[in-house]
């Protein structure tokens, strides 16, 4: 497990756009898993603005995110489609049938899931993930509690995330909502992983998933495990755990 401590926001930002403009430059068909919310929002920008500045080809990369909300239309802002659709997909040209995620409304989630599983296995497997960690350690969207094993599913999101996304859509206390979420299992075949964070708010929980115990109360933590896994950081988030390095 390599850790990688940038000064500044905007350093961190990016390296961690280059981590994704590295990749397709490597190997062009790349399988390419993003994360979305305020971690990613700036490092997504500069991916797009590298390729603006120098094109290359995108052709045959595949772009996929590593969870959907359920339930809620994909025009909602807080869809992980539309988000990546206009931070990433739009601006690098990516043709949209490479870009893979799950439909949003569905009589059968458990379906959906497995199609969403075998359509990144017949393009090779996941070469790549940016993944975030929640406040309470979750990835995707595997709260505590989430078995290792656990294969790509429907989830409960987080309490204070499903209580944001209630009112802006202004839907019903009793309204399902979830989030179909590669499972910690899948995201831990992935060939090379990266869990970012940045911001004082993820410093404690960055402490116990990378130097606690591995633990499915903290569903980040199995990345010590991973063969393959580096941990990008700027300073704010890494100030716990200077005393380990």
């Amino acid at each position: 497990m390599k850790i990688t401590v940038m000064n500044t926001e905007h350093d961190f930002d990016v390296a961690a756009a280059w981590r994704i403009i590295g990749q397709m430059l490597k190997k062009p068909e790349s399988v390419i898993g993003l994360s979305t919310g305020q971690t990613t929002i700036g490092m997504h920008r500069i991916v797009s603005d590298i390729y603006k500045a120098y094109p290359f080809d995108t052709s045959k990369t595949t772009i996929f995110n590593v969870d959907e909300l359920t339930n809620l239309d994909r025009s909602y802002s807080g869809s992980c489609y539309r988000m990546i659709y206009e931070q990433i997909i739009q601006n690098l040209h990516i043709p949209e049938e490479n870009f893979i995620m799950p439909p949003t409304f569905s009589d059968d989630f458990d379906k959906e899931c497995k199609n969403f599983e075998n359509e990144l296995r017949e393009r090779g497997g996941v070469d790549l993930q940016m993944l975030g960690i929640g406040w309470n350690g979750h990835i995707g969207i595997n709260q505590p509690g989430t078995p290792f094993e656990r294969e790509t599913w429907v989830s409960p999101m987080d309490p204070i995330f499903e209580e944001r996304v209630r009112r802006e859509t202004n839907v019903a206390a009793d309204y399902p909502l979830g989030g179909l979420t590669r499972g910690i299992v899948n995201i831990m075949q992935t060939r090379k992983l990266v869990l970012i964070a940045k911001g004082e708010s993820k410093a404690d929980i960055i402490e116990k998933a990378v130097f606690g115990p591995i633990s499915t109360d903290i569903p980040a933590s199995v990345v010590q495990l991973h063969p393959d896994c580096e941990i990008l950081l700027d300073a704010e988030a890494a100030s716990k755990i200077q005393k380990y390095l």
